[in-house]
């Protein structure tokens, strides 16, 4: 409020504590036609005639007068007057007054060329504010959210706040507490938070009520948004979060009968078993390449001709694989270079066996999950799983007016699926995620899907934030209780308040930490190995027995055709050589040649 300072009208007449600004105005107006008639007549001959108000005659000083009205400057009841070329009175001070309990109270002044200029202190103003809160009725909009807003269970009809109960009804009943403020609670008419309609500029929910002056706060899980802040004023957030995807959980893969091989990829072991080859042939060669691999295998003589190479082929790819197997053989390399060949191929399996059974335990220990999608991106390349977001919301509204290539893909998948994947409310989409059994996925808010997760042991939330927002408590746009309100929630924020309602109602009230017991479980105690985990190695063994008796029998077999051979040999030439032979020596050496044993030397 602005109005004329009188304080010299009051100086002179001490008798009067005050005076009306139309009188003071009066009196000035008065005094300046008196001293410019005086001027005038100063300096002219002023003639004095009757005139008529209906008459188009007019007095012949008239605009004399005026002029002199503009020259002249007094200072009045009102401050200085004087006016400009057009007329206007320029160059004069406003008091600016506010209504306190007290009356008019002046907190500022205000001028023509520097404009308000407040006296009153930030603290003095925050303080009036606060007290003016004091005993004063809200009307507070909430929408049912769990577990912001809900609905008491009782057996009785309960009415009023009483039968609304969640964090949003804590919260503002600790605003109230410590600002003295009494509050109604109602829930909006139309469900909704609260979307702006591009085509005719009006809003819906919350915000409409709000707008309207139906309600002097909203709270609830309402996100500050670009477009709200331009309708409404916000607190500050008194929670932050992130939009985030709702899932069921990965299914537990069953144990693979081969999952000690799942340690090294393919291709470790593709290389492996080609080093083994390797490594098996280069030493069969350096063997037969170095004289110090050959020895004498009659020690007695030390002049024999004959000499033998322990490190056949087949020797060479056993002392291999039982280096691998950390078993060893019962030869060894004596020259330098297949030493040099052993030694390398030794320091190779260390390494390899030592990070096979580092990572074994811990594949067949962990359970194995299947996630067919782990980020917004693989819901993006994907079309097999349906998603979508709650209609209206600042969730779908973000996918909607992202300039990112690949929200603007999922919104465009988003719009064209039929029926609709968009639900009219949090619980309805919680409900498709829970009976599409992987088929559908769910975007809400973090703080939301916490809350579900808790209490749905087959929900899980699927890869991180997509953004960062919070959620506020909404007032009419200039509401003067903005900086008292934000202060209220900054003060309950510092004293860990806030955290101690989410707390409350997230992990404790309503089934929450339902969910907690069984990670605990899991996480603490290592599970136990079944036949499933380990009965590829058993198929293994048995597989290397049935090839190793299989192998037995086919040597047998080759055997026992050899000898065969040998003796029907051996027949032929005794009919052949025993007619004409003049030496019984020579034919008994023959005869002896041909009738060793097959397993002899």
């Amino acid at each position: 409020m602005l109005s004329f300072n009188a304080s010299s009208f009051v100086d002179q007449k001490e008798n009067i504590t005050f005076i009306k600004t139309e009188t003071a105005l009066m009196y000035d107006a008065v005094f300046l036609f008196a001293k410019a008639l005086h001027e005038l007549d100063s300096s002219q001959s002023i003639d004095i005639k009757p005139l008529s108000c209906d008459a188009v005659n007019t007095w012949l000083h008239g605009y004399s007068l005026i002029n002199y009205m503009k020259i002249v400057e007094i200072s009045g009841l009102t401050g200085v007057i004087k006016f400009d070329n057009q007329g206007f009175r320029s160059n004069f001070m406003l008091d600016v007054v506010e209504l306190t309990k007290e009356g008019l109270t002046k907190i500022g002044t205000w001028n023509s060329t520097e404009g308000v200029n407040f006296t009153k202190s930030y603290g003095e103003a925050y303080a009036q504010v606060v007290e003016s809160l004091h005993n004063k009725t809200f009307v507070v909009t909430v929408i049912l959210s769990s577990p912001y807003v809900m609905l008491k269970d009782s057996s009785e009809k309960l009415v009023g706040n009483d039968q609304f109960e969640g964090y949003g009804i804590d919260l503002i009943a600790d605003i109230a507490r410590i600002l003295g403020f009494n509050y109604t609670v109602k829930l909006v008419p139309d469900g909704r938070y609260g979307s702006l309609n591009k085509q005719t500029g009006e809003w819906d929910g919350m915000m409409k009520e709000l707008l309207d002056q139906r309600a002097d706060l909203a709270i609830a899980d309402l996100t500050i948004t670009y477009d709200r802040e331009q309708a409404v004023d916000f607190t500050m957030p008194f929670m932050n979060l992130g939009i985030s995807i709702l899932y069921r959980k990965p299914i537990k893969q069953p144990p693979n009968l081969f999952s000690f091989l799942s340690p090294l990829s393919l291709d470790v072991w593709i290389y492996m078993a080609t080093a083994y080859l390797g490594v098996s042939v280069l030493l069969f060669i350096l063997a037969r390449f170095t004289p110090y691999e050959w020895q004498n295998p009659h020690p007695c003589n030390p002049n024999s001709d004959h000499l033998e190479n322990q490190f056949s082929l087949v020797n060479c790819m056993w002392f291999a694989i039982g280096s691998l197997m950390q078993q060893g053989c019962d030869f060894l390399p004596k020259a330098v270079s297949t030493r040099m060949v052993a030694g390398m191929w030794w320091f190779f399996t260390l390494i390899m066996i030592s990070s096979y059974t580092a990572n074994l335990a811990a594949f067949l220990t962990v359970e194995r999950m299947d996630s067919p999608i782990e980020s917004a991106e693989d819901l993006a390349k994907q079309t097999k799983i349906k998603y979508g977001a709650l209609r209206g919301g600042s969730t779908a509204a973000f996918f909607r007016d992202s300039n990112f290539t690949t929200y603007q893909r999922m919104w465009s998948f988003m719009e064209s699926q039929r029926p609709s994947v968009f639900t009219a409310s949090n619980v309805e989409g919680v409900e498709r995620v829970t009976r599409g059994k992987g088929s559908y996925a769910f975007l809400m808010e973090s703080t939301s899907i916490e809350y579900v997760i808790e209490r749905n042991c087959d929900l899980t939330q699927v890869g991180g934030l997509l953004d960062s927002k919070g959620y506020g408590i909404a007032m009419p746009p200039n509401s003067p209780y903005r900086t008292a309100i934000s202060g209220t929630v900054l003060k309950l924020q510092e004293e860990g308040r806030l955290h101690i309602l989410k707390t409350k109602w997230w992990k404790e009230k309503r089934g929450g930490g339902s969910c907690r017991d069984d990670t605990s479980k899991s996480s603490s105690a290592a599970n136990e190995l079944g036949l499933a985990n380990v009965g590829g190695v058993f198929v293994v063994l048995l597989g290397g027995m049935g090839v190793a008796c299989v192998i037995a029998v086919c040597e047998f077999v080759w055997k026992s055709r050899k000898i065969a051979i040998d003796e029907r040999v051996r027949r032929r030439c005794a009919r052949r050589w025993h007619p004409s032979s003049s030496s019984p020596s020579s034919a008994t050496a023959r005869r002896d040649q041909f009738t060793r044993s097959p397993f002899g030397r």
